[in-house]
């Protein structure tokens, strides 16, 4: 034997299993397992198993159908309960006779009579997954009664590797004070002399036939069960292999309902030769089709009986979604060499067939939505709500393909939270020091508005300050430290603003990063295609979904199409999406009020404050920077922003032209671009009004700076940036009474409130500062005095506490 450990997989399955109720297996009608003992057997020996067994739930069929083989036992999974909440626990029993199988099923409605009788009759037996809540009902009292109860404890195949981690943690940090008071605690004499010294195997808790032996115990000893059980006595095995995945489970839950309907299915022998039918046998059924008596010898039989089903699968005629997605998997494998191979039989091992399963899951997923989400976009632009409403019940198909990895990820992500509440409890670590984490999901970053710019001047205050958070994006042109940019499936240009397109992000690629980052908050800052993703994802690891209102887009839908049934429509989506939210930070009081009075819970809102670069807007930055665009005149008009009607421009337009004519030394400046520059320009021709494009870095500092008065007429901006930028530059500011400007300044002293969609009300207040020239001095002092006391660093830390605080009231 030499000194190489010997190996066996102490916990797979076969088809006599009844499956553990998860709720997918339930939907898609699959109650068991389908590998063949005889199956299971070769599987094992040919991934190195010096011994087998098989351990089904609560039967031994599968494990005396093997029996006849020299290196083989008869095991068992008993499931056996708490007798006072049925808290379902899983115990390995192994190396066992007929009778005493017959004698667990009278003894394991209670696991406090079952045990005494696995002591009694000697029988080598485990725990199964201890941290695992096999009905949800597991709470860390019964982990700590299990301690008591049993001396050997299972790393599990199917679990997460951190729950067998925190176990090992747990199982390290045992002695005999905690376990003298745990017995005290609970009432419950422990089953040893020395409880805290515990014994860990591993097993694969397969059931799929895909990924037996991927976790097993490695042993010293004889190469037989007693030299395996005398190991385990002994201590001197241990857990080998890999733990799973969310992949590794949606893998193996494709498996199990591949596996139950081609078993049923009636197939032509040239049905299932289509490329797409090859591929899902090699990477759902590899151990089966290892076989030469596998699945595609057995089901030769039906050919000719299926000419109906053949042609299901052939027809390049037939227009129906079953075709369409055969054509589109098709389409996906024949043009990935690496697909292809495994169609061929050539994937490799599970490990590596997994992760060519998402791939070819996440392509075809991207597909689908991204057809989905144009149909939807461009039904909701041409205002056919009904065709919305069609294609919305048309999505159903993507989930049904992504439901496994949901699954997988929905599960995974509650067990790290019982092992990280596992791991408090004994003392191992204490999550509540470890640092916020944040997930900032936003549709736009590259950008140019206030949105992208505030999140990009986070992002270095994040750096800064050593806080930890990543802004999640798609299809930025950029890369920046604390940016996570994934590809677009695909793309929509809204024809009213081109410089914002929405891209459809990648769920999927989504979802696993935030699960191996284990963020603490999901944040959006908008509810297009990527905020979609990041409530998907909230929902899906349980992690709590907050948001950020920034842009307020019924009132621009209204503006764009003067459509009011448009904003309605906008508004009803914008209500559910921020209802979806535990807290929703608004930037003023005055956007506080308009989402309560649109249904949103009061409850939720609140305001953050907001803050601006001290250093980088400054008036000492005045240098006739005008002068390159020939600007001579006395006061200086200075409007920045998006050139667009909703900022209220075409009342800016209307007051300056009459204005031009009563001041002729007031000229106005306009930086930006957008869809109303070209009207703009021509309503004010023949006026001394300059238009430069947009500005950045010193040349933005140096306009607002060698400026005179702001005029920010919109009355759909929630906050408005530029209005504290104007007033750190010491630009007194002319805003309206709607939105969130208005709270930005102090009338009378940093600006001037005026009504909305009024040049006359315009014209006036512009008179009033331009004819009162200590008026206007002492007023741009007073702007940039009360800007100093709102710098970006103290406005962000007090934004970053109040992200924690809220978070941990959630929790």
């Amino acid at each position: 034997m030499g000194d190489t450990p010997l190996r066996i997989d102490l916990h797979v399955h076969s088809r006599f299993s009844k499956r553990p109720s998860q709720w997918i297996l339930q939907k898609i009608g699959c109650p068991e397992s389908f590998t063949d003992p005889a199956l299971i057997y070769e599987t094992a020996k040919k991934r190195g198993m010096d011994l087998v067994t098989i351990s089904d739930h609560n039967t031994i069929d599968g494990a005396l159908e093997i029996a006849h083989h020299d290196d083989t036992f008869i095991s068992e999974e008993i499931t056996t309960y708490f007798p006072d909440d049925g808290c379902k626990l899983h115990v390995l029993a192994w190396d066992i006779t007929e009778a005493q199988h017959a004698e667990f099923q009278k003894l394991r409605e209670n696991v406090f009579d079952l045990v005494p009788y696995l002591h009694e009759q000697n029988i080598t037996h485990a725990l199964a997954h201890p941290l695992f809540a096999v009905n949800d009902r597991l709470t860390l009292e019964h982990f700590e009664q299990a301690l008591l109860l049993f001396d050997v404890l299972e790393a599990n195949g199917s679990r997460d590797a951190r729950q067998n981690e925190s176990l090992q943690a747990v199982v390290n940090g045992l002695g005999p004070r905690l376990m003298e008071r745990l017995a005290d605690i609970h009432g419950i004499e422990p089953v040893s002399k020395t409880p805290w010294q515990k014994v860990i195997v591993g097993g694969s808790d397969d059931h799929s036939s895909i990924n037996i032996a991927r976790m097993h115990t490695r042993f010293n000893g004889k190469a037989c069960v007693n030299g395996l059980k005398q190991a385990i006595a002994d201590g001197t095995c241990a857990p080998a292999g890999e733990a799973a995945t969310p992949r590794t489970m949606a893998h193996n839950l494709y498996g199990i309902a591949y596996q139950f309907y081609m078993r049923r299915a009636n197939l032509s022998d040239a049905a299932r030769q289509h490329v797409v039918m090859r591929f899902g046998e090699k990477i759902l059924d590899p151990a089966r089709t290892e076989d030469p008596g596998g699945i595609i010898h057995r089901f030769r039989r039906f050919v000719g009986r299926s000419k109906a089903a053949l042609h299901s699968f052939s027809s390049s005629h037939d227009d129906s979604m079953r075709d369409s997605l055969l054509k589109s998997a098709s389409d996906i494998i024949t043009a990935d060499p690496d697909l292809m191979r495994v169609a061929h039989g050539k994937g490799g091992e599970p490990r590596l067939l997994e992760n060519e399963l998402a791939r070819f899951i996440s392509g075809s997923a991207n597909r689908v939505l991204r057809n989905f989400a144009d149909k939807v976009l461009d039904s909701a632009m041409g205002g056919n709500f009904f065709d919305i409403f069609h294609t919305i019940g048309s999505a159903g198909s993507l989930y049904v393909l992504l439901a496994p990895y949901f699954v997988g990820y929905d599960l995974f992500s509650r067990e790290r939270t019982f092992c990280n509440r596992a791991l408090k409890r004994f003392g191992v670590q204490d999550q509540q020091k470890r640092p916020l984490r944040i997930a900032h999901f936003t549709d736009t970053f590259d950008e140019i508005n206030g949105v992208a710019k505030t999140i990009k001047s986070q992002l270095d205050l994040v750096s800064r300050h050593g806080k930890q958070m990543t802004v999640v994006t798609c299809g930025s042109d950029g890369s920046r430290r604390g940016l996570a940019n994934f590809d677009p499936v695909g793309e929509f240009t809204i024809p009213e603003y081109p410089e914002l397109t929405l891209r459809y992000p990648p769920v999927l690629e989504m979802l696993e990063y935030c699960f191996d980052r284990e963020f603490d908050c999901i944040l959006a800052a908008t509810p297009g295609p990527v905020g979609l993703a990041g409530l998907a994802v909230s929902k899906i690891l349980k992690i709590p979904f907050h948001g950020t209102y920034h842009t307020a887009f019924p009132q621009y839908v209204r503006a764009f199409t003067e459509d009011t049934a448009l904003e309605d429509g906008c508004w009803r989506f914008m209500t559910w999406f921020y209802n979806q939210m535990q807290v929703i930070y608004a930037p003023s009081e005055a956007t506080r009020q308009e989402l309560i009075d649109r249904g949103i819970d009061p409850g939720k809102i609140t305001t953050y404050p907001r803050g601006v670069d001290v250093e980088r807007f400054h008036p000492a930055k005045r240098n006739g920077f005008f002068n390159k665009f020939n600007v001579q005149a006395d006061t200086k008009l200075l409007y920045v922003g998006r050139v667009s009607k909703e900022k209220g421009l075409d009342t800016l337009a209307e007051a300056y032209r009459r204005l031009s004519r009563m001041r002729p030394g007031v000229s106005l400046v306009v930086i930006g671009d957008g869809p109303y520059l070209d009207e703009m320009k021509r309503t004010l021709r023949g006026t001394p009004a300059v238009f430069t494009g947009p500005l950045h870095g010193e040349d933005l500092s140096a306009a607002y700076a060698s400026s005179d008065i702001f005029v920010f007429p919109s009355a759909t901006d929630t906050f408005g940036n530029v209005v504290l930028e104007a007033q750190a530059s010491g630009l007194p500011c002319i805003v309206t009474d709607e939105g969130g400007p208005c709270e930005n300044i102090d009338p009378d002293e940093t600006g001037l409130v005026i009504p909305a969609a009024d040049p006359d009300a315009l014209i006036r207040a512009i008179l009033h500062l331009t004819d009162a020239p200590e008026r206007l001095n002492y007023m741009r002092r007073k702007a940039r005095s009360r800007m100093e006391h709102r710098t970006f660093d103290q406005t962000f830390l007090e934004t970053w506490e109040l992200f924690g605080a809220r978070i941990r009231d959630a929790a």
